[in-house]
């Protein structure tokens, strides 16, 4: 797929996906393509195979056929943790969060798994090391605590988030880790009007600021 590699603006793209689960195809000859800058959306009911299909692009699921590219490389057969390496972020319908830490806590391992990774192991190793240190790690971790208002509740624990902020915390984390391309997998699904509306306007405001690509599922 010769495209990808001639077309710099294309961060993330697929061809030809399709997967099968015995004799259910999920997924059929899908083609997408996400440009540096974009916010697109992926439309469709359930069962329309939009998170299989996010599953492949975040290397959770390995298609039957097709390829999918990313930075200008085939990451068809490459890890989750190799994608993100690259600079593919992701966020889930159902917040995967650690209810003991922190919101801040989250960031700062998020930022640590791509720009510290001895730190982040020595963390796991020493109590009480989670508060950031490094004057670049506490600026960053600090200006996406307010770009996503989550100020006023930074330092609590997951376990005591409503999910709407629940959701703000995963798409920092995600952008702790400085992704080129953002995978939104319905962010607003389970929240009420005002909440979705607000949730809305914040990703909206963070994909000009953070100038990431953003593909986004809803229904």
């Amino acid at each position: 797929m010769t495209a990808n590699l001639e077309t710099p603006d294309i961060v993330l793209s697929a061809e030809g996906v399709t997967v099968r689960f015995g004799g259910l195809a999920a997924c059929s000859s899908v083609s997408i393509e996400v440009a540096r800058g974009e916010f697109a959306g992926l439309v469709g009911p359930n069962g329309a195979g939009k998170s299989t299909l996010f599953n492949v692009l975040s290397g959770l699921q390995r298609p039957n056929e097709g390829s999918v590219w990313l930075a200008g490389k085939d990451v068809t057969r490459i890890s989750p943790q190799r994608r993100a390496r690259l600079g593919l972020g992701r966020t889930f319908q159902q917040p995967e969060l650690f209810m003991e830490l922190t919101v801040r806590e989250h960031l700062v391992l998020a930022y640590r798994s791509f720009h510290a990774r001895r730190r982040l192991w020595a963390d796991m190793f020493t109590a009480g090391s989670l508060r950031p240190v490094d004057p670049r790690e506490r600026d960053r971790i600090d200006r996406l605590v307010d770009a996503l208002m989550l100020t006023g509740v930074a330092d609590q624990t997951a376990d005591t988030l409503p999910l709407g902020t629940s959701r703000l915390v995963e798409v920092g984390r995600a952008l702790a880790t400085s992704p080129s391309v953002l995978l939104l997998d319905e962010p607003l699904s389970g929240l009420d009007a005002n909440e979705a509306k607000e949730l809305a306007a914040t990703l909206r405001r963070i994909y000009r600021e953070e100038n990431v690509a953003v593909l986004l599922v809803e229904h």
